[in-house]
């Protein structure tokens, strides 16, 4: 079996599933490629998962009942109402966290997979601020899902544009000072606070397409976030103002968009309405800064923590030379001698960590609370990031004494529950094929139990690397 076939699976997939390897080894990089043609395939429970629009709308009416049942003197919300809002929001981050990682520990496309994934920490949510647990998922599914094998502009929209990344970053809620509205404010000199919020417009600049060394200015973020007021979800029924739109959808606001042209690195934009902010976006997504930002990231993500500077270089130019066209860059990337050098040379990440154990074992739990407890214990609670810079992806945020020590604390939970029925060498084999080094079966096969060699196979460095 070719070396090229582990890496394939277990690094640029999600991991071997038990008989995946001997497909993958007909031709690994063609196994790859295949993956990236047609439209994305999810799973029944995904497309069964309902849509972020009719969550936000079911959260908006709880919000109004309790309103409707709240006394003028009432600060605090009724404990009744804290637990039914809590249990409708756990219920649909359950939801979405159970089919995410069902469908990526059962597809036949993890290389796919693994790509919403990626874009998915790139354009990262937080589910640790309201609504965000109930939608996050849904985020997932609707912008990033349809968009991964398409142009980076088309994704980037359909990410700055998603109801989930507007409201978590409090677009809906920046108002152009010499807008319809701002203009009214500042005349009646209103007590609420009314003014631009630069938080969108600095982290499409930061995080989504130039990078922190990408070259704007902080003149930049401020014209771009007067160029992006307006972009909005629609049916906000705290104000009879913006109730217009339909619930839950992207919604752009004339009456608080900041009218007239603005200047963006350098170029004057004149268009009206929510054109200008395309015609920006547009312009980021081919600048070269964001072509060498996200070749660096997905060098790192899928080659090495230090990824070679002339793969940066080739998948950027790449990128420049179609557009944006992402398809390229991933063929690019599978066909770089460079990804197939080395066998380890990237340390998982629980998530990681937790989807190749579930493809090795070939066994999905039924309840979601069994994955979110595990990546909570390690530190990776799904959907959760805690910031929009998204999850890190080097080893040396992930390492560590007590991380290890909660890794292989999980392995034995998991090689109790479904290990002790498999010979643990047979399935190193099945699931790490040529990476599967000799010294790890050496001491995997003087395990005195199944249970702690399943615990042995899955804590090994064979196995914690991809």
């Amino acid at each position: 079996m070719k070396l090229e076939t582990a890496i394939a699976a277990n690094r640029f997939g999600l991991g071997a599933k038990p008989g995946e390897l001997d497909k993958v080894d007909r031709n690994p990089r063609h196994w790859l490629l295949d993956q990236l043609q047609g439209p994305s395939r999810p799973a029944r429970e995904i497309r069964d998962l309902p849509d972020s629009a009719s969550v936000l709308v079911d959260i908006q009416d709880l919000r109004r009942e309790q309103r409707a049942t709240r006394s003028l003197e009432d600060d605090e919300p009724a404990p009744d109402f804290v637990q039914k809002y809590g249990r409708t929001v756990r219920r649909h981050y359950l939801e979405q966290t159970n089919a995410r990682y069902r469908n990526a520990a059962r597809t036949d496309y993890p290389f796919h997979e693994r790509l919403v994934h990626f874009w998915s920490n790139h354009f990262a949510v937080s589910a640790d601020k309201q609504p965000m647990p109930a939608i996050a998922g849904l985020y997932e599914n609707e912008a990033i899902r349809p968009n991964v094998t398409g142009n980076f502009a088309d994704l980037l929209i359909a990410c700055e544009q998603h109801p989930a990344m507007i409201t978590y970053l409090d677009n809906q809620r920046s108002i152009g000072p010499d807008s319809t509205l701002g203009r009214r404010a500042s005349r009646f000199r209103s007590e609420r606070t009314v003014g631009l919020n630069e938080n969108l417009a600095r982290e499409i600049l930061e995080l989504h397409t130039l990078g922190v060394d990408g070259g704007y200015t902080q003149d930049d973020v401020t014209s771009f976030a007067r160029v992006i007021t307006g972009w909005s979800v629609g049916g906000a029924a705290e104000n009879g103002r913006f109730a217009e739109g339909t619930p839950g959808e992207f919604e752009f606001r004339e009456i608080i968009h900041e009218p007239g042209a603005q200047r963006v690195l350098g170029k004057r934009y004149s268009q009206s309405g929510v054109d200008q902010g395309e015609a920006v976006l547009h312009d980021l997504a081919l600048h070269p800064s964001t072509a060498k930002f996200l070749a660096t990231k997905l060098a790192r993500h899928f080659v090495a923590d230090e990824p070679p500077a002339a793969l940066v270089d080739e998948l950027a130019a790449t990128y420049l030379e179609n557009g944006g066209e992402l398809v390229p860059v991933y063929e690019a990337l599978v066909n770089a001698d460079a990804a197939w050098i080395e066998l380890h040379s990237k340390y998982k990440s629980p998530h990681d960590f937790v989807i190749s154990s579930l493809r090795a074992f070939d066994h999905v739990p039924d309840n979601g609370r069994f994955i979110v407890g595990a990546l909570d214990l390690m530190g990776q609670t799904p959907f959760r990031p805690g910031s929009p810079a998204g999850w890190p992806d080097t080893a040396e945020h992930w390492g560590g004494a007590d991380a290890l020590y909660k890794r292989i604390e999980w392995s034995n939970t998991v090689a109790r529950v479904v290990g002790s029925r498999v010979n643990p060498v047979d399935l190193g084999d099945a699931v790490l094929g040529p990476a599967f080094s000799a010294s790890s079966r050496k001491a995997i096969g003087r395990a005195e139990s199944n249970v702690q060699g399943m615990t042995l196979l899955l804590a090994s460095p064979d196995f914690q690397r991809r």
